[in-house]
């Protein structure tokens, strides 16, 4: 299962951005998504996550100003971000974790990344 992510860029502070990642493959089905973010030489931290039912939980430093949202149809998560401030300034990765299917029919686990894409935020 691949992950394509997309939507990062350069924007001032205050200013909003969204980014989508879209997942491919051979999928049955897909439980949680999420994004996630990293500062070099920092650990990958939990931005948003959302389940296949809508069950969401944010970091609280993005709580009330991050939107996650999915479409379940489009095996796509998206992230709103609103009132941006420099320090969510980094690399945000998507991640996808359910079931795909192999040729002969079975099921087996999955825990995909996307490529990360680059957020800046200046002031």
């Amino acid at each position: 299962v691949q992950l394509q992510a997309s939507g990062g860029g350069l924007v001032q502070a205050g200013g909003s951005l969204r980014l989508s990642c879209a997942a491919s493959g051979s999928i049955f089905s897909i439980n949680d998504m999420g994004w996630y973010r990293q500062a070099p030489g920092k650990q990958r931290a939990l931005v948003a996550v959302i389940s296949s039912g809508g069950s969401t939980n944010y970091a609280d430093s993005v709580e009330g100003r991050f939107t996650i949202s999915r479409d379940n149809a489009k095996n796509t998560v998206y992230l709103q971000m609103n009132s941006l401030k420099r320090e969510d300034t980094d690399v945000y990765y998507c991640k996808a974790e359910g079931l795909q299917s192999d040729y002969y029919g079975d099921y087996s686990p999955f825990a995909s990344w996307g490529q990360g894409t680059q957020v800046t935020v200046s002031s």
